[in-house]
């Protein structure tokens, strides 16, 4: 942790670990409140990497915790968990060596766009995801499965933020599961290219490992709380809590673009 980080920025980055957590417990996304928080409060010279490990040390913690409650009290078909978890990892290792590539300017647009289009899609059919309504069962739902795995976790390991969104809009509207089923199925996902991004970072020496610890403290509970909260009030809950933070980061984005547009006009 940087020695010259005051107290208060500490606890302003406590309290952010524990809404992230919350919030990426129930439909994902927490990402976007956790990572704009340490960019803007770590020193300017603070290298990316130690950012993104750092947030990914605070991050797997409750998104640990949430999978733990979810498995305790969902049943999980494991023969579509599978091929999403193992393409999931395999897609964000693969983003990861990809991202080096592409400017990091061109993606907030590119997620914008998404994010949307997602939102526009749930409104538009109030009843997708609160019912359970599988629509595809062995082979078929195992490629199919494997698919969202790859390109989401191609995704993650390219940006990240919003990854637990992509993963349940997908599975609730290609699969046809309730946004319940989708989310439990997310997370562990979710958890399996977040550990996959910590054990290169953190091989590199690329994490502040007290601010990170301290940050998962309050993101497990965060976690927990969520979690317990999707569970006890089911999907049409889930589903709702689902749009907020999806309108929240089109928000978000979209003022992140106008920034980037106003900088490549004004240079």
């Amino acid at each position: 942790m940087p020695e010259d980080l005051a107290l208060h920025l500490v606890l302003l980055l406590v309290g952010a670990a524990f809404v992230a957590g919350w919030v990426d417990a129930v439909v994902g996304g927490g990402g976007l409140i956790q990572l704009p928080a340490l960019l803007v409060t770590l020193p300017d010279d603070t290298p990316v990497p130690v950012i993104s490990g750092t947030n990914k040390v605070s991050s797997v913690a409750g998104t640990t915790i949430a999978t733990i409650t979810y498995l305790r009290r969902v049943t999980l078909d494991w023969p579509v968990v599978l091929p999403l978890v193992v393409s999931a990892a395999a897609g964000s290792a693969a983003g990861a060596q990809l991202v080096r590539l592409l400017p990091r300017d061109a993606f907030t647009p590119i997620v914008l766009v998404a994010l949307v289009a997602v939102g526009v899609y749930t409104v538009r059919r109030p009843q997708m995801g609160l019912h359970n309504e599988v629509r595809h069962t062995g082979l078929a739902a195992a490629w199919r499965t494997a698919l969202i795995g790859l390109g989401v976790g191609l995704y993650d390991g390219f940006l990240g933020p919003g990854t637990g969104s992509f993963f349940v809009i997908l599975i609730v509207a290609v699969l046809g599961h309730g946004f319940l089923q989708a989310t439990a199925k997310a997370k562990l996902a979710n958890l399996t290219t977040n550990l996959a991004a910590i054990s290169v970072l953190a091989w590199h020496g690329q994490v502040y490992w007290l601010l990170g610890a301290l940050m998962a403290a309050a993101n497990l509970l965060g976690g927990f709380t969520g979690a317990r909260m999707a569970l006890r009030n089911g999907s049409a809950f889930v589903r709702r809590v689902f749009l907020v933070v999806v309108g929240l980061m089109v928000v978000r984005l979209g003022w992140d673009t106008v920034l980037i547009v106003q900088r490549q006009l004004s240079g």
